[in-house]
């Protein structure tokens, strides 16, 4: 078990490798009741929140669902977020744990004419993610799952309770995730292991380690590593959540211009270590013997065998590139971000 931001969590509940491995093979659970959950409601909640963050919430159908950024006036990232449409007035904001109360206050502050409304202690957040959680999950809820798109969700049952089941995650395999009351967690996750088994199959939990290095195989950017008050989605490569094209203003819609017509001034890159030795948050990325960038996220991969790493460097620079690892520095080579996509690998 480990602190993070305020709640024990597992970082393992045994092989960190094997949990990693069973997301990708098969399926495995994950709790996330950690997660942050507010709820924006009203008829002008749609529009409050186009105010509020950088894309364009009130274009969503009900029961869909976006990935999108809250921003501060200067363009930098203040969490990711994914915001669910579950009714024509109803919004449901999934923030980052350690971010919660930042962005309930700026909601608050932002969302004038909707009520904002902190679910977080009420909810539970279960996850099961993997190529059989399909599967796994239609034995325990009444939704068609088969119909249901990537970033789509719904009310049903799940395990015998009410919830809200989206076809999100954060692994980069096909997976779902099951909001909850706070008190129907625990028999969700049973009914979900008791589903397994009669399909027979095992569906291990999955702690932050492996969670981690799912999310980084997958080229998925985590705040406070890829992501920051002085970081804007453009650096990040993820221009395409700025809806500059809505109508309206927005919070930081015209540093976002800016930069959107500057150019980046730094990009995220991955690479893949030609040692065994592993990159680290904070390590140099070297071009030569020049320091012309940091390492965000390193870990060994489960799936390809070598450490890898995202990065950023200044806009530009194209390598060969090594890593200061302790003092002493390693080749890497460049890769395509995601390293690994499972439309590529079925």
């Amino acid at each position: 078990m480990t602190e993070f931001a305020g709640w024990s969590m597992p970082l393992r509940y045994g092989s960190e490798t094997a949990e990693h491995n069973a997301v990708r093979s098969a399926a495995a659970l994950f709790d996330l009741s950690h997660m942050g959950e507010i709820a924006v409601t009203g008829p002008a909640a749609g529009e409050a929140l186009d105010y509020a963050v950088c894309g364009w919430p009130s274009a969503l159908a009900p029961g869909r669902a976006r990935y999108t950024m809250l921003c501060a006036p200067d363009g930098g990232v203040l969490d990711d977020l994914v915001i669910y449409r579950q009714e024509a007035d109803r919004f449901l904001v999934v923030a980052n744990a350690a971010n919660t109360d930042v962005v309930l206050g700026e909601l608050r502050r932002r969302c004038a004419g909707a009520v904002v409304h902190d679910e977080t202690e009420a909810t539970g957040l279960v996850s099961i993610q993997g190529p059989d959680a399909a599967g796994i999950l239609a034995r325990v809820t009444d939704l068609p799952l088969a119909e249901m798109r990537y970033y789509a969700g719904a009310y049903g049952t799940a395990g015998g309770g009410l919830a809200w089941v989206a076809r999100t995650g954060y692994t980069g395999e096909d997976g779902f995730e099951i909001f909850c009351a706070a008190g129907d967690a625990e028999r969700v996750w049973a009914r979900l292991e008791e589903a397994a088994r009669h399909a027979g199959t095992s569906l291990p939990a999955a702690g932050l380690a492996a969670r981690d290095t799912l999310r980084l195989e997958a080229g998925m950017p985590l705040y406070g590593n890829e992501l920051g008050p002085d970081v804007t989605p453009y650096e990040a490569g993820l221009g395409r959540v700025v809806r500059l094209d809505k109508p309206g203003d927005f919070v930081g819609r015209a540093a976002l211009a800016r930069r959107a017509a500057e150019g980046p001034r730094r990009t995220l890159i991955g690479l893949v270590a030609k040692s065994r030795r592993v990159p680290r948050h904070g390590y140099a990325v070297l071009s030569g013997s020049a320091e012309v960038g940091v390492v965000t996220s390193g870990a060994p991969s489960p799936t390809l065998g070598a450490p890898i790493a995202m990065a950023y460097v200044r806009a530009g620079t194209t390598g060969p590139f090594g890593i200061d690892v302790r003092g002493k520095a390693e080749p890497a080579e460049p890769a395509e971000l995601p390293f690994y996509d499972r439309r590529k690998q079925r």
